[in-house]
C-alpha cells in the first residue's frame, strides 16, 4: 500500500468538510433589496407599501405574531388611541381622521373598527387588527426571527447591512428599514433605585396594592394610568418629577396627559389624600426601614450617597422644612418613565446618533427619516418620533402611518427612478383642490406641522404633491424628483396658533377672518415661496414656525366644525391669496358670464379661457343648464345634469364645489 494515500485521504476529507461550512455558510445567509425589522405597525404599514410596489422585501419579527407589544404594553389593557366610527360622514379619508388606529391600505373594509369599536379599545384587539392586515394582504413576515446584531458593509455595489438572527442566520439588504419601536424601560439611578418596581413588572391586580402608600416617578401617561387603576384601593398616590403635568387638551400633543387617564387630578384638587410634586429624580435618595423613606442624596449620613451642587430647595419643595410634602414614608415606589430606542443591536458601523431632543431616548434622523451618518438605515414609526417630539403626531400610528408613506416614497424615487406622485392641475382648478384638501385630507391633519402639500406654479398650470415632509424642503428636488420653476411654490400646512391661550377660556377661539392669523386650534396655513428656501433658511425660521418666512402666508381662519367651505370666511380669501401669488384672476364663471366676457374684453379670465373657450363651460344645475341651452351656450343632446354627465369635467372638481363661483358678482 503507497504510503502516501492515507495523506491524500485526509487532505480529500479536509477539503470536504471545507467545502461543507463554505456552503452551509453562503445557504444561512438571504439576499434582499428591504428588510424590515419590527412587524409593529410601522413595519406592516411599510411591508404593505413595498408588497404594492412589488419590491423584493423582508419582514423580520422576533416574537410568534405581529404587533407584540400590544400584548403586554398598556399594562392595564386600555388604548388611549380613538377609535370613532361614527362621524357622519362616508368619505373614508375624512374618516381617518377620528380613526387612531387603522393603516393604510387600498382595502376600504381593512379597518380597526372590524376588531372593536369602542371609542378607547383594550389593547388585546390591536394584534388581532394586525394578524388580519398581514394575512389580507399576503405580507411576507418572517417570525421567530430574534436579530442580536445589525452591521453595515461596504462594496463595489454600494452599501448594505447585515443583520444576525439568534442561530447565526444572516440576512443582508440594501435598505434597512428599523420599526422596532421603544420597548426598553427608561431608568434612572439614584441612590436606592434598586427599590424600585417597574412598570414593565407590577402587579396589575388591584387588590394587591390595598391600603398602601404608593409614590409613583413619572408624570406621563403610564404613570396616571397605573395611579387610575389602584385609585380605589391604595390608601395615597403621588406622582413626583422634574415638570409639571402637561395635560393634551391643552398642549394638543396627543402624548401628554389624556383625559381618559386624570382621574387623580380629581382627587388632588379635591384633596383626598392624592397629589402631585415636582423634583429632581437624579437628586433623591430612597431608604428602606420597613417602609421606603425619600430624602435627598446630599442629606444622607455616612456619605453614602453622592454631592450634588444641583441641589436646593426648589428641587424637593420645603424639604428643610418640616412640613416637607413626602415626609411620610411608602410601601411601594413604582417607576413609569417611558422606553427608549434599543441601540444596543447595532455596532458602530450602522449605529444611528443619539437624538439631540427627547432626552436622547431616540435615534437622529433627518428630515425625511435617514439615520444621520448611516445611509441606507431609515428608522420608522415610533422610534422615529425625534422629528416631531412634542409638537406633533409622529409618535403614534395615527401619525407615522404617513411618516411612512413618505419614507416609501422618498425610497421609490431614490432606488426606482419613480418621482413623487402628483396630481397636474390647470391653476384655475387649484383653489377647489386646496378646499377639497383641507376639508377632507387626514394626512397634514393627523401630522400638523409635518407633512404639508407642495405646490409647484408652472404659470397656467400646477403640479399639486401630497404630504412631503416640509422640514425637507432644501433637498425638495433630489427627494421627489420635481423641480421648482420661476413661479416658485406654495406649501399647505395645518398647524395650531403660537398664542397658547386658555384652550378653555372665554377668547379661546377667533371668529372673525381678517384675525385668521390669531386663530389658536387647528387651521390651514399657506406659505409662498418665489424659491426653495435653503438649508440656512431652516435653521434661521422664527421660533415656533414650522417654515421660514415665505415671501407671503395666508391663514385660513379656524372653524368649530373644521369645515373651511364658507364663502367669504374661507373661500374669498383664499382665492384673493392665490391670486396675488400667481398674478391671475381665479374666479370661476359660468357659461354664460363667460361667453359676455369673451366678447367684451381682448383677454378674458384664465377660467373662461381655459374651460368655456375649450368647450368645457361650468354649469352648476338644472335650472342654469336650461338657461345655457336657452342661450344657445350648450349643445342640445347634453344631459340635464352637466357637471357630472360632461366627461371633460373631472369628479373631483366636481365633489370639491368647482361648479360653484365664489360667491362674487362678476366685474363687467
Amino acid at each position: 500500500m503507497d504510503s502516501s494515500l492515507p495523506h491524500l485521504l485526509l487532505v480529500i476529507l479536509i477539503g470536504l468538510v471545507h467545502c461543507s461550512l463554505d456552503n452551509r455558510h453562503h445557504n444561512s445567509t438571504r439576499h434582499h433589496d428591504y428588510c424590515v425589522l419590527g412587524a409593529g405597525p410601522a413595519g406592516l404599514q411599510m411591508g404593505h407599501f413595498l408588497s404594492k410596489t412589488k419590491r423584493d422585501y423582508i419582514i423580520l419579527e422576533r416574537n410568534s405574531g405581529p404587533g407584540s407589544f400590544f400584548n403586554i404594553y398598556p399594562r392595564h389593557r386600555r388604548l388611549i388611541s380613538i377609535n370613532k366610527i361614527y362621524t357622519g360622514r362616508r368619505n373614508r379619508e375624512f374618516n381617518l381622521r377620528h380613526d387612531w388606529n387603522s393603516l393604510l391600505s387600498d382595502r376600504p373594509d381593512l379597518l380597526f373598527q372590524r376588531v372593536s369599536q369602542e371609542l378607547y379599545p383594550e389593547a388585546d384587539a390591536y394584534p388581532l387588527y394586525l394578524s388580519m392586515f398581514v394575512k389580507e394582504l399576503g405580507l411576507r413576515v418572517s417570525y421567530g426571527v430574534d436579530v442580536g446584531k445589525v452591521r453595515a458593509a461596504q462594496s463595489a455595489t454600494g452599501r448594505s447591512y447585515i443583520l444576525t438572527d439568534q442561530r447565526g442566520f444572516d440576512y443582508t439588504c440594501r435598505v434597512l428599514l428599523v420599526s422596532t419601536g421603544l420597548w426598553d424601560p427608561q431608568k434612572v439611578q439614584f441612590v436606592g433605585s434598586d427599590l424600585v418596581e417597574g412598570y414593565e413588572s407590577i402587579s396589575t391586580d388591584p387588590e394587591d396594592y390595598k391600603d398602601q402608600a404608593i409614590l409613583i416617578l413619572g408624570k406621563g401617561n403610564s404613570a396616571f394610568e397605573t395611579a387610575q387603576s389602584i385609585l380605589g384601593r391604595a390608601s395615597r398616590i403621588h406622582i413626583y418629577s422634574p415638570s409639571t403635568v402637561r395635560l393634551a387638551w391643552q398642549t394638543h400633543y396627543v402624548g401628554d396627559l389624556r383625559a381618559v387617564n386624570n382621574e387623580l387630578l380629581d382627587t388632588y384638587q379635591l384633596k383626598s389624600l392624592d397629589g402631585l410634586v415636582e423634583g429632581g429624580l437624579e437628586d433623591i435618595a430612597l431608604k428602606k426601614r420597613g417602609q421606603l423613606y425619600l430624602t435627598l442624596t446630599e442629606l444622607l449620613n455616612n456619605n453614602e450617597g453622592k454631592n450634588s451642587s444641583r441641589v436646593t430647595a426648589a428641587n424637593l419643595p420645603a424639604y428643610h422644612s418640616d412640613n416637607f410634602s413626602l415626609r411620610r414614608p411608602y410601601d411601594r415606589v413604582i417607576r413609569c418613565l417611558g422606553f427608549r430606542f434599543n441601540f444596543s443591536i447595532f455596532d458602530g458601523s450602522a449605529r444611528p446618533p443619539n437624538s439631540e431632543g427627547a432626552r436622547g431616548r431616540l435615534p437622529g434622523v433627518s428630515a425625511w427619516y435617514e439615520g444621520r451618518g448611516t445611509p441606507g438605515l431609515f428608522v420608522l414609526g415610533t422610534a422615529a418620533h425625534s422629528r416631531d417630539y412634542r409638537s406633533s403626531a409622529g409618535g403614534f400610528i395615527h401619525g407615522f402611518r404617513y411618516t411612512v408613506r413618505a419614507v416609501h416614497r422618498v425610497l421609490e424615487h431614490r432606488y426606482h427612478r419613480n418621482p413623487w406622485p402628483s396630481t397636474k392641475l390647470l391653476t384655475t382648478q387649484l383653489q377647489s383642490w386646496i378646499l377639497k384638501r383641507v376639508n377632507e385630507a387626514s394626512g397634514p391633519y393627523q401630522m400638523f406641522g409635518v407633512l404639508g402639500d407642495v405646490i409647484l406654479l408652472q404659470g397656467s398650470h400646477c403640479e399639486y404633491l401630497e404630504e412631503f415632509p416640509v422640514q425637507a424642503l432644501p433637498h425638495f428636488s433630489s427627494l421627489s424628483g420635481h423641480d421648482v420653476s420661476r413661479h416658485g411654490l406654495l406649501v399647505l400646512l395645518m398647524q395650531y396658533g403660537l398664542n397658547h391661550t386658555d384652550s378653555l377660556g372665554p377668547d379661546r377661539s377667533e371668529s372673525e377672518w381678517k384675525q385668521a392669523w390669531k386663530s389658536n386650534f387647528l387651521h390651514p396655513v399657506l406659505y409662498y415661496y418665489d424659491k426653495l428656501p435653503t438649508e440656512k433658511d431652516m435653521r434661521r425660521r422664527p421660533p415656533g414656525w414650522q417654515l421660514p418666512r415665505p415671501k407671503a402666508i395666508h391663514h385660513m381662519i379656524e372653524d368649530f366644525l373644521t369645515e373651511w367651505d364658507r364663502p367669504i370666511s374661507h373661500i374669498q380669501p383664499l382665492r384673493r391669496f392665490l391670486e396675488h401669488c400667481v398674478q391671475t384672476d381665479l374666479r370661476a364663471f359660468y357659461a354664460e358670464s363667460c361667453f359676455l366676457l369673451s366678447l367684451t374684453h381682448r383677454k378674458p379670465p384664465l377660467f373662461c379661457r381655459q374651460s368655456y373657450l375649450k368647450k368645457r363651460g361650468v354649469v352648476g344645475s338644472s335650472q342654469l343648464w336650461q338657461h345655457a341651452h336657452g342661450a344657445g351656450l350648450m349643445p342640445a343632446e347634453q344631459d340635464s345634469d352637466a357637471s357630472e354627465a360632461n366627461p371633460s369635467f373631472p369628479d373631483y372638481l366636481t365633489r370639491a364645489g368647482a361648479a360653484m363661483t365664489s360667491g362674487l358678482k362678476p366685474d363687467f
